[in-house]
């Protein structure tokens, strides 16, 4: 039987982060399962998200955004905000300002169970 080993990625270090973030709980006892790849989505490691996170400010400069997820097949970037960092927000990455707001999701769970219905999709 093959063995499935666990990938493990690199978070944003502490001072490099935001002062505003913390990572929320939810997403890092998922992370502690390893489950960092279920497409169309993937969970981004410490350089992409900071990467991203340059970007969007760039383009969304009004909004103080930290992305943590990349829809492969879009541009859409699931993201917390500075201010409720309960919430997840899914932003389409590229789109004017004032239209990249895709989804806001009550909690980081509710976000991951479309994030895994997605992926049941993706995969049919």
């Amino acid at each position: 039987m093959p063995t499935i080993s666990k990938m493990q990625i690199e978070l944003i270090e502490a001072k490099r982060r935001p002062s505003w973030f913390q990572y929320p709980e939810p997403f890092l006892r998922v992370m502690e399962t390893g489950l960092v790849r279920f497409q169309p989505w993937k969970i981004l490691d410490g350089t992409a998200s900071l990467s991203r996170l340059v970007g969007l400010r760039q383009r969304f400069p009004e909004r103080d955004l930290l992305p943590f997820a990349l829809r492969t097949d879009r541009d859409d970037v699931a993201c917390w905000e500075k201010g409720d960092l309960s919430k997840v927000v899914v932003i389409h990455d590229f789109a004017d300002p004032g239209w990249e707001q895709l989804a806001v999701y009550d909690t980081f769970w509710d976000w991951f169970r479309s994030a895994i219905e997605d992926f049941i999709e993706f995969d049919s």
